[in-house]
């Protein structure tokens, strides 16, 4: 089996691997790239796996005439710009040693040692400049089934690097198939391993996070967190509940990662997950608004028609109600209004506090109209 792709067949990353396997060396894709390839999915990232030493790969890039980074050069990898193109070049790999956040790594020659130390079987995918597929773990299998499975043992993969946990339920989402269950060994070893979640930073786990809730549906995955124990540890008082009713009625709509979360909930959000103060304010603006009486309309003028929707969405899912008729046409038609009086239709008559509190009372009497009555109504 071959893969293809405009981001293979750049001159600037054939150039590369020819440089490599001239010096007698394996120039090798791996991860991602190869794994979206394959899925017909967009290429993001271009990662290359070699037997040769960072020093020499840096060597023999400069001597092609490519400019080289040092980015992890401790962990084997430099990032090399090839014609315009990066590529994260990385010496094959095994573990010596693991605290569960890091690993500690010796250098190897042997394609199995490397694939032995990823986490996913459908990650430890290989493919040759000419785009032959190189599969030492049967992860091609796993792939074509959709079917998300750590390599080897899972619990060992787990305490190798905590992260894998939320790793496995966001590579569920994206590249699983629901109909078909999540792996029971995979889930069984998340929940045997909730403890090393308190060791992660919050950052690393917010960042995973955001985008296990940016998936097309992260329903199924959020509900397995749940059933492990693992939405728990990370979002204690968070509820599946209303996701799922969430994703169905944004059909046709881009995924709203905090709207997601808002429906979740949880008691230390911020905190738990270090949200920026924007995210934030967003996100406790739609979990308020969720059982005000506040029409679509109204939301739009307070809020704008992103936040707006987030919260008519919300609020159907949360309440188990229908959407209101006409809802997008209601919020563009808030989002676009103006209270139509202004302090300068008020003054002089009106000074100071007594300025600011007839044009609250106006205001809302506005707003309880649904934003109809015009000025003269509003004046009289």
């Amino acid at each position: 089996m071959k893969i293809s792709g405009d981001w293979i067949s750049q001159a600037g990353t054939q150039a590369l691997c020819a440089a490599l396997t001239a010096a007698g060396y394996r120039a090798l894709f791996v991860g991602g790239c190869v794994r979206n390839a394959l899925m017909a999915r967009a290429v993001a990232d271009i990662d290359i796996a070699t037997d040769a030493l960072p020093e020499i790969v840096t060597n023999i890039a400069e001597t092609a005439g490519f400019r080289v980074v040092p980015t992890g050069i401790e962990h084997g990898t430099v990032t090399v710009i090839a014609q315009g193109v990066a590529h994260e070049v990385t010496t094959f790999r095994r573990d010596i040693a693991t605290d569960g956040r890091h690993a500690t790594v010796a250098f190897a020659t042997d394609i199995a040692q490397d694939a032995a130390r990823r986490d996913f079987t459908m990650n430890a995918l290989y493919a040759q400049a000419d785009g032959s597929v190189i599969d030492p773990l049967g992860g091609l299998a796993d792939l074509q089934a959709r079917h998300l499975r750590f390599v080897g043992e899972a619990s060992a993969r787990i305490r190798e690097d905590y992260l894998r946990i939320l790793r496995f339920f966001r590579f569920y989402a994206i590249y699983g198939d629901p109909s078909q269950g999540i792996d029971a060994e995979g889930l069984a070893a998340c929940a045997e391993n909730l403890e090393g979640l308190a060791d992660l930073s919050r950052e690393r786990v917010g960042a995973e996070m955001r985008k296990l809730l940016a998936a097309a549906d992260p329903a199924p995955a959020i509900a397995s967190m749940a059933q492990a124990g693992v939405l728990a540890q990370i979002l204690p008082g968070a509820s599946p509940r209303a996701l799922a009713p969430l994703v169905h009625l944004e059909a046709g709509l881009p995924p709203d990662w905090q709207a997601r979360l808002a429906v979740i909930g949880g008691e230390t959000l911020t905190e738990a997950l270090r949200l920026s103060k924007a995210e934030t304010v967003t996100i406790m603006r739609i979990r308020d608004e969720i059982g005000s009486t506040a029409t679509p309309a109204a939301l739009g003028w307070k809020f704008g028609a992103q936040v707006a929707q987030a919260v008519v969405l919300a609020r159907a899912a949360v309440l188990e109600a229908p959407l209101p008729i006409g809802w997008q046409s209601e919020i563009a038609r808030g989002a676009g209004a103006a209270l139509p009086v202004t302090a300068a239709d008020l003054m002089p008559a009106l000074q100071g506090p007594d300025l600011g509190k007839r044009l609250r009372e106006i205001e809302a009497r506005w707003l309880a109209s649904d934003l109809y009555l015009g000025k003269a109504a509003l004046l009289a």
